[in-house]
């Protein structure tokens, strides 16, 4: 698989505080990405919605709609600042209800079940208490699980990681697996990726360190997703599959819904509903007992969303 971008992802310039520079990087991550996807999608244009935050700052959610791949597709970039509750401070594990939070958030929902779901999140915080940290991470959801494009989408995970820290990629793809799991399902959500919920700044590694990593975070998404996007756009699909699909956008749902941090934080804080329930999908359906048949390709699915698998040295149709 090969992918050029469109454009040329972007670079930070420095401003007199770190997390201006931060900032506006996001702001330049947000309009790169929305143009790759666009690319990529080669029909649906973003539409942007300006927003202020009640105490502070604000954001700009994107969103793509009915396009040639891509029904629902969100790019949300926010930059927001604020004193929370102290029940809201102890839930979210905050030092200091005093905060600022900058990040952009991306969720793609592709009409077609032979097109994986897509989750990244970038993004940076400060405490009132000075404290710093960056978060954030990548996932796949497939509907149908295709063990090639498994491999190389966490071989190209694997390789960015490795150029930032050895240790980061085995560190954080475990966490993806215990973050994005369902326990009431007993399931993971997809094939995982990377999480990272909290790097401390100065404990972790140096602000510069950690920046540099989130963006590369960043640019391998584009450029991993977009080629998935490319790879199964045209693949003809059944009934039965895109049945498939709406049940298991429903698990999609009750993760972001009772699970997802992101989700909480927003909430929390009295962010925007409407950006903050960008990520879910735009149709799902709930069944009672779902038949799943035996030997089928629904099953084989099911058998791989399970944590802990070595994506990068499991051999072909292999569960």
């Amino acid at each position: 698989m090969d992918f050029t971008p469109t454009a040329s992802f972007p670079t930070p310039t420095a401003q007199p505080r770190f997390r201006d520079t931060v900032e506006q990087w996001m702001r330049q991550f947000q309009d790169w990405l929305c143009q790759q996807l666009e690319a990529a999608d080669g029909m649906g244009v973003f539409r942007e919605d300006a927003w202020v935050h009640h105490s502070g700052g604000g954001g700009r959610s994107r969103v793509l709609t009915g396009g040639q791949i891509i029904e629902k597709g969100g790019v949300n970039f926010s930059a927001v600042e604020g004193r929370m509750s102290e029940a809201a401070a102890r839930t979210l594990l905050m030092p200091d209800p005093n905060y600022f939070a900058t990040g952009v958030s991306v969720v793609q929902h592709p009409g077609s079940p032979l097109v994986p779901i897509s989750h990244m999140n970038v993004r940076y915080f400060e405490a009132g208490n000075g404290e710093a940290w960056f978060g954030g991470g990548l996932d796949l959801t497939p509907i149908y699980v295709d063990e090639t494009q498994a491999r190389w989408f966490h071989q190209q995970i694997a390789d960015v990681c490795a150029a930032h820290n050895s240790a980061y990629y085995p560190r954080f793809k475990q966490w993806a697996d215990e973050y994005f799991y369902l326990p009431h399902r007993q399931e993971t959500r997809g094939i995982g990726g990377i999480f990272f919920d909290r790097l401390i700044v100065g404990k972790e590694a140096d602000a510069e360190s950690l920046f540099a990593f989130v963006r590369s975070v960043g640019e391998v998404y584009g450029r991993t997703y977009c080629e998935l996007l490319r790879q199964n756009a045209g693949r003809p699909h059944t009934e039965r599959q895109k049945q498939w699909q709406l049940m298991r956008r429903g698990r999609y749902a009750e993760f972001n819904l009772a699970i997802d941090r992101g989700t909480r934080f927003g909430l929390e804080t009295g962010g925007r509903t409407e950006s903050i329930l960008m990520s879910l999908p735009p149709q799902a359906e709930w069944h009672y007992n779902f038949p799943i048949e035996p030997g089928s390709p629904e099953e084989a699915t099911q058998q791989w969303l399970r944590p802990g698998l070595d994506w990068l040295t499991i051999p072909p149709a292999t569960v």
